[in-house]
């Protein structure tokens, strides 16, 4: 594809495989229910939804919604909680270097982590922002609705 691509051809790729998409195109389109939601590289869609995310997850997923709480300040849009597995995810300014922050106030709260990362905004984080469901979940609506 990328060699077809290189000699001046457009190619039109359709998937649902947002990796794929990231990875080979120029220009992304973002379709849910047939509405167009967004379009733009793929690094502009995912400035939109904060180019770089805090994931923890705490070791008592009952002190979810505490972490929630504690780490709304160092937040630059949406936390997210999955209460089951106690898993916590939001974006943030790198600039900032909200890590060490975020860090001492769960510390100091007594909220234990069993792991934290900062990784960039992906495909999936724009999809989820945009629909407020998973890729998953869509894939699934998608097997049902035939």
């Amino acid at each position: 594809m990328r060699e077809i691509v290189s000699d001046g051809t457009t190619l039109l790729l359709t998937t649902q495989y947002l990796e794929e998409a990231d990875a080979l195109a120029d220009e992304i389109l973002v379709i849910d229910h047939g509405r167009e939601l967004a379009r733009g590289t793929a690094d502009s869609l995912k400035s939109r939804v904060g180019g770089e995310r805090i994931e923890l997850t705490v070791s008592d997923p009952n002190q979810g919604p505490i972490a929630v709480d504690l780490v709304r300040p160092y937040a630059v849009g949406e936390v997210t909680l999955d209460a089951p597995k106690g898993a916590v995810s939001f974006p943030v300014d790198a600039d900032a270097d909200p890590l060490p922050a975020t860090v001492r106030a769960l510390d100091e709260a007594g909220v234990r982590l069993a792991e934290m990362s900062l990784r960039r905004a992906s495909l999936d984080d724009v999809f989820l922002a945009l629909t407020g469901r998973t890729t998953e979940g869509s894939a699934e609506q998608m097997k049902e609705a035939t």
